[in-house]
């Protein structure tokens, strides 16, 4: 058999191979991505159930907190993530961030038309997903380069709302969360677009990732709708 053949046999067979598996994280990944939402949605109800509000009496003490026990699900993720209890504690983890939704989704829960808000963010963040999904999907443009510039601006929100928690600024917190939106909807096109290229291939940390830009795009989106569209009783 001619060599020039038989490595053009060997990269086709080689490519093909490649993005299957490429396919198979990214279907994995929509998938656990789509099971995330359910104890998410029961951690938001429970939380509202319970009035869980253990994070509420200092800010400031209540954020240390927030991100110490976020951190160290981020680290016991990545140490399980190639074992199936990898899945079970980011199925953990996302329990965890929908009691974090308590006190937003109470304080909407007050507007005549809250549940209405709290459907239209919900279908907002999903029309937002499935756009910047496709976009990294079809789009031949490589996104890669962006990743420095998303965590610069992923550090400035978070400088910006511990800022605020002090200041009790209305114009800054309306800046961070339309920013905050922007960034992480980007931040879905990057992702997406890691696992097309093979710069992702285990797909629990890819879900992580996506979760994260998914559920800070509805918390943001939640708050700016509740800002300007709430209606009091």
């Amino acid at each position: 058999m001619n060599s020039n053949f038989q490595n053009r046999y060997a990269s086709t067979g080689t490519t093909a191979s490649l993005s299957g598996v490429r396919n198979r994280v990214l279907r994995n990944t929509y998938w656990l991505l789509a099971l995330s939402m359910i104890p998410t949605i029961g951690g938001a109800w429970l939380g509202v159930q319970l009035n869980f509000n253990i994070f509420s009496g200092s800010p400031m003490i209540g954020f240390i907190a927030f991100m110490a026990i976020a951190f160290g699900f981020f680290y016991a993720i990545e140490k399980t993530k190639e074992t199936g209890w990898g899945v079970v504690v980011l199925l953990g983890f996302t329990f965890f961030m929908g009691l974090m939704l308590t006190r937003l989704i109470e304080h909407t829960l007050k507007f005549s038309n809250g549940g209405t808000l709290i459907m239209t963010a919900f279908g907002g963040t999903g029309i937002v997903f499935g756009v910047m999904a496709t976009i990294a999907t079809v789009s031949k443009r490589d996104f890669s380069g962006m990743g420095k510039w998303l965590f610069a601006g992923l550090l400035v929100i978070i400088v910006a709302s511990v800022a605020n928690i002090f200041l009790q600024l209305p114009a800054l917190y309306l800046a961070v969360s339309v920013i905050a939106i922007g960034i992480f909807s980007a931040y879905i096109l990057y992702d997406v677009q890691q696992i097309i290229n093979g710069g992702e291939t285990n797909y629990i940390r890819a879900t992580l990732n996506i979760y994260l830009d998914v559920y800070n795009i509805f918390v943001n989106l939640l708050s700016l709708l509740g800002i300007f569209g709430g209606n009091r009783n």
